[in-house]
């Protein structure tokens, strides 16, 4: 350590928390309060685990080759980066907050709607520590202030902002789809060449919230406190519509692909005639990839599509809080922003918001060529609607397999 006294005695202090019996919220007062410089000292030689959905090789690669080296390089940072669906990693969290351990497995958490609702009424997260990091500055806090209608207060850092479209391959679906009616007409004159993931998974259950929006007027219907009878009653236009797509479905509706990767499978494969992602320019990186023909396009309703932000967050018995800590604003910097919203990274969009960056990283963003299939962003834009609260994406859930799965 280059001080002898100030902001060393906080990492001091750390240690004696960490190695010497000192409690959790000693602990996180301190790192919250530490100099920034120190937080990076703390972590240099450690290695931090980042937990993660696993289900794309694209933004796998972009952890392993793109983040991870960068880490090592700046801060002497190493990075395990562990798949694990959400509700898995909350369900190990909820057991080892039962039996009291103190000291866990993860560092930091891809997390947010429902998962991040229960890990905070829960008392499975760290706390408030967005302030704690600089680049956070970066970012409009309004943008960021709920979670699927949940107050984030500063527990989670925003990561990046999803939108969801439809992809289909323009040499073979010449008039695509405008909105769900046509879509349904599209499917019945097609039979085989749709299908959606089972919900739970959360492209499967996007789709369901996007057609919830279309066939029961509007997200506006949905913004209020979750009422069971009133949604009941609002659903039953979705139930009716799945159930007519139902019959003319992949595999005749008697089965759905279990996960977005097997509907990325079928796709490919030309089994089907449109995928679903809440990846805005998927599409562009998997034609530069080679996965998609040059022909494939996107395309989001005209009733709207459902855009929201992901996040990352701290556990409450992480091991390496400061790793944590400074993974979450890498990945926040404008360099990790601009990498991941290239198509032939991830193309996840960014959450910084343009008025706080330099005029370089303006200038850069804005002349950031989105490929061929991504949409247009006044198009993107215009189209936008939010998210709805966990009360109901879980009652949509529950109720999809007794309305619909049956």
């Amino acid at each position: 350590m280059k001080k002898l006294f100030g902001t060393t005695i906080v990492i001091l202090l750390m240690s004696v928390s960490l190695f010497a019996g000192g409690t959790q919220e000693q602990e996180k007062v301190l790192w919250q309060q530490a100099d920034w410089e120190d937080v990076i000292e703390a972590t240099r030689g450690t290695e931090v685990s980042f937990y993660m959905w696993g289900g794309s090789a694209s933004i796998n690669s972009w952890i392993d080759n793109e983040v991870a080296p960068a880490l090592k390089d700046k801060y002497d940072l190493s990075l395990n980066r562990v798949p694990m669906d959400a509700s898995v990693f909350i369900n190990q969290l909820l057991a080892e907050k039962q039996s009291g351990k103190p000291r866990g497995s993860m560092d930091l958490l891809w997390i947010n709607g429902e998962n991040f609702r229960r890990a905070k009424s829960e008392g499975l997260l760290y706390g408030s520590f967005a302030d704690a990091l600089p680049n956070f500055s970066l970012v409009d806090p309004e943008t960021v202030a709920y979670d699927f209608g949940t107050p984030t207060e500063g527990w989670e850092i925003p990561y990046g902002r999803a939108q969801f479209v439809l992809e289909y391959d323009s040499a073979v679906v010449t008039a695509p789809p405008a909105n769900l009616n046509e879509l349904l007409q599209w499917v019945i004159e097609n039979p085989g060449q749709f299908t959606y993931p089972q919900p739970p998974d959360f492209t499967g259950s996007a789709f369901l919230r996007q057609v919830l929006f279309g066939t029961s007027g509007g997200h506006e219907n949905f913004t209020g406190p979750f009422e069971e009878a009133e949604f009941e009653a609002k659903a039953r236009p979705l139930w009716a519509y799945l159930n007519q797509l139902k019959p003319y479905l992949w595999q005749n509706g008697e089965t759905y692909p279990a996960d977005k990767a097997r509907l990325d499978g079928l796709f490919e494969q030309g089994e089907v005639a449109f995928n679903m992602t809440y990846t805005q320019a998927e599409a562009s990186g998997r034609i530069n990839d080679g996965r998609y023909p040059e022909t494939v396009r996107t395309l989001v309703f005209e009733d709207g599509s459902i855009s929201n932000i992901h996040f990352t967050s701290i556990p409450w018995n992480a091991p390496n809080v400061p790793g944590a800590m400074v993974l979450a604003n890498y990945l926040l910097s404008p360099e990790a922003q601009y990498s991941k919203n290239r198509p032939e990274n991830w193309g996840d969009f960014t959450v910084l918001d343009p008025g706080r960056l330099t005029a370089e990283w303006r200038r850069k963003f804005t002349e950031l060529d989105l490929g061929p299939a991504t949409l247009p962003l006044k198009e993107l834009n215009k189209a936008a609607v939010p998210e709805i609260s966990p009360d109901y994406l879980e009652a949509l859930e529950k109720s999809w397999i007794r309305e619909v799965l049956r």
